[in-house]
This record gives structure tokens, sequence and C-alpha cells, in this order.
């Protein structure tokens, strides 16, 4: 076990979400005096049974004077350390960490991480059930499903923890190791939080940052500023992609998914196994065989698990059809890179669903294949003005105010036979809790709307 102790220390644990309750909990069973400071007025109850476990709450926003009694400071992902309030706390020379930094210093299991503007939770997700399909203890988490720290009570030496890991996780990590890193990509995300690419960028290196070389760094071969990123790290590299020339590493060759080395190819999945849409999305299965073959999953758990595998809801999940036309919800398209796989996986004759909260990036770049693919775009939320002034040259463009007037306008302006996708390129918490919510209202709309039609047929 890690050395690491907060016995008798007081620790700060600001915002009150699934990663800073958990921190919470975990800290006070650690023997920590601790402090779970959160803007909002109200929490839920489950929060407020931590007063249980010793914690105090402190609600209503961030107090100076409790930051200055704290010893450590931990920050939930959905808060960002440049705040003023936090000014103090580095001018002390207090720890200020997140709770990926937190959990991670106590786990006893070996750690694989995964990051990149995309495809991160698909690619988490499939290699947990690889590694599950090959008879280990995994435990998956993170970014994804339960916050690491739910997991450490569960660790052990024999344990493998899969671990998605976002820029907002990774830019107050330390000593964060994972004895294997993935970087699947990097695009123009999160510019509204890091203030740039750049630091952005320099929040997703630091995934392999404390990597020595008897760790791994599995990276996209495809993706150019993975590769110039991957050249600051000290670790192994083992390269996966669909195009790029793969000398040893993961590739596709006769018509699956090969382990190459200088002896040859060592077929790991049938491409006829694979049930997910889209070539990105065959990507992030690459990535997941890469980790599976290093952690020694046979080719038949490999392939047992993708089998199986139809992809997580909101990511290219059917929504149902109406009158002819077929619903996709991609709300987890929340950046430009993703809303653009999600269009280029779609066909033609399509109506795209987009808007939200804009986090940054080029959204200029996809109106030459709008032009191609699409007859129209209904935009909705925050920036759907910007939307209507960026696509209104290239596509009929229509706003809408809520997401099921949305539906509606789409299915209005859709051709018989096509495609109404919800790809919004955007945050959800201008209108939704999260992506999840904004989702499952599209696929309620759209259960409506079919209602609706189909009582019209009956009449």
């Amino acid at each position: 076990m890690n050395a690491f102790s907060v016995r008798g220390s007081t620790v700060v644990v600001v915002g009150a979400a699934r990663s800073g309750a958990a921190a919470a909990r975990l800290l006070a069973g650690r023997g920590a005096r601790v402090v779970l400071s959160e803007r909002r007025p109200e929490v839920d109850e489950a929060v407020r049974r931590l007063e249980d476990d010793g914690v105090e709450l402190e609600l209503g926003g961030h107090r100076p004077g409790t930051l200055a009694r704290a010893d450590l400071v931990v920050l939930s992902p959905g808060v960002s350390p440049a705040l003023a309030v936090f000014d103090g706390v580095r001018r002390r020379g207090v720890p200020l960490i997140s709770e990926l930094e937190l959990a991670s210093r106590w786990l006893r299991g070996r750690l694989v991480a995964v990051t990149g503007t995309k495809g991160k939770s698909t690619t988490v997700v499939l290699a947990g059930r690889m590694l599950e399909a090959g008879g280990r203890d995994v435990l998956v988490g993170g970014n994804v499903g339960t916050a690491l720290s739910t997991q450490v009570d569960e660790s052990t030496p024999e344990t493998v923890h899969v671990v998605e890991a976002s820029s907002f996780q990774l830019e107050l990590t330390e000593t964060f190791r994972p004895s294997i890193a993935v970087l699947l990509n990097l695009h123009r995300d999160h510019l509204d939080r890091h203030g740039g690419h750049a630091a952005y960028a320099a929040a997703k290196a630091r995934i392999f940052a404390n990597q020595t070389g008897s760790d791994t760094l599995v990276v996209n071969a495809d993706d150019p500023e993975v590769l110039r990123m991957a050249r600051g790290s000290r670790a192994r590299r083992v390269p996966y992609g669909l195009s790029a020339p793969i000398d040893a590493g993961i590739a596709v060759a006769g018509g699956a998914i090969v382990r190459r080395t200088a002896a040859g190819d060592d077929p790991l999945v049938p491409l006829s196994a694979v049930r997910l849409v889209g070539r990105h999305l065959l990507s992030d299965v690459l990535a997941a065989s890469a980790v599976a073959s290093l952690v020694g999953v046979s080719a038949g758990g490999m392939t047992r698990a993708v089998d199986g595998f139809t992809g997580l809801d909101h990511a290219l999940a059917p929504a149902g059809a109406v009158g002819g036309v077929r619903f996709v919800d991609d709300s987890k398209a929340t950046n430009v890179a993703a809303a653009r796989c999600a269009i280029e996986s779609c066909g033609d004759r399509l109506v795209v669903i987009m808007g939200g909260r804009f986090k940054g990036g080029d959204l200029a770049s996809l109106v030459p294949l709008l032009e191609r693919r699409a007859d129209a775009v209904v935009a909705i939320g925050e920036i759907r003005g910007r939307i209507r002034e960026t696509f209104e040259a290239a596509v009929r463009v229509v706003e809408a105010a809520s997401l099921e007037e949305a539906v509606r306008a789409a299915y209005g302006l859709a051709a018989p036979g096509g495609t109404v996708l919800l790809a919004p390129a955007c945050a959800s918490l201008d209108m939704f809790r999260d992506y999840a919510e904004r989702g499952r209202v599209f696929v309620e709309a759209v259960g409506r709307l079919r209602r609706e039609v189909e009582g019209k047929r009956e009449q």
C-alpha cells in the first residue's frame, strides 16, 4: 500500500458532484478531517449522508477561510483550478490536486489510463470487457462510470484499473503513473476551460508525464499530433492505426485486427465481429485491442468481448425510425471533431441537430462536409445564432427553442429514407445536466413523435 497518508490532516474537497463526493468519503475513511465545499446551496440526499461519515458540508460557495486552513485541497473535475479563490492556496504552497491523483496514490493494482478528445469511453468500456473476458480482475471507472476513488478499497495487487482520464482530471496530477497509457487523438476542445489549445494539449500529456521505460504508451499512428506529443514520452511506445504504416503494433490486415511483429501478423479480432458503425469507432476497437494484448488477453477473449459490444448509450446509438426517417443519437459528440466523425458515419440526406454551450474549435471546418452530406441543420442552445451564421450559406439552417422542437423540425425537413442525427458539437450544460440527459430527452422526443405519427395513420 502506498505510504501516502492524510490521517489527522484537514482536507477540503471542492465540488460535490460524483467525483467530489467519492473523494470526500474516501478521505474521511482514511482519517482526514474533511470539508466538502459546494457552490450550490442545496445537494441531494446521498451527499447529505456524508455527514454521517464525519464530512462537514459547506454549501453556497467556496469560502477563502475554509481553504486557508486546509493541508490539502482536492478538486472535482468540474471545478477550474484557475478560479481566484485558489490563489491563496497556491501562495501558501498547499497541494492542489485532482480526485484522480488522490485515488491513484492508494491503488494497489495495475493502472491503465485512456485519454483523447473523443473515443475515451468506448475504448475504456471495451478494454474492460476484453480484460474481463480474459479472466482478469478488472475495474472500470474514472470519467466514465464510477469515480476512481470508489475503487480504492477494492483494489488488490491483481486488479487492473481501466480508467478514463479527461483533461480536467489530468491537469492537476502530480504522481499519476499508469503502467499503460493510451493517447487516442487530439483535437481542439475545452478551450473555454483551458484558455487555448496548447494548455489543453499539455493537460492531456500529463497522462504519460511520469511514465518510465518500464511503462507503455499506446499511440494512434493515424493522428500526427498524437505522434508529435508522444515524442516527449520516456515510455515504450506501441502504435495502432487504420491507415498509417505499422511495422510493430496493432493494425488491420486480411479482414482482421492483428498484432504485427517482425515475425508476422497475429490475428486478434475478425472485423466481422465488430458491431460498431464508423471508422472512428473501429479505431477505438484497435486501441482497446492494444491494451488487451499488452495485458495478455487471448484473441478468443478479445473477440468474444467485441462480438457482444454494440456501443455506448448516446454514441451513434439508433433512436428508432418515424415514417421512414431514421433517428441517431450521438449526444456524446460534444466537440467539433466528434460531430465530424458522426456526420461522416451516417451517410447522406442528413438533417443534423447541433448546438449547446460551445467549448471552442473551428465550426467552419464542418461546412464542406455539411454541403456534401446534409439537407439541413437544426440549431439549438446558446450557440444557435452562431451556427446559423456559420452554415446558412452552405445548407438550410432552422433554429429551435428546445430539443423537442428540434426533433419535430428535423423530421419535417428530412427526406424519406433520410436520417436525423443529433451531433451537437457542443456541451449540454446550457439546457441539460449532462450529455446523457440530452440524449434521453432526444430519444423520448423521437418516441413521442413516432406515437403521434403512427396514431394519425391509424385514424
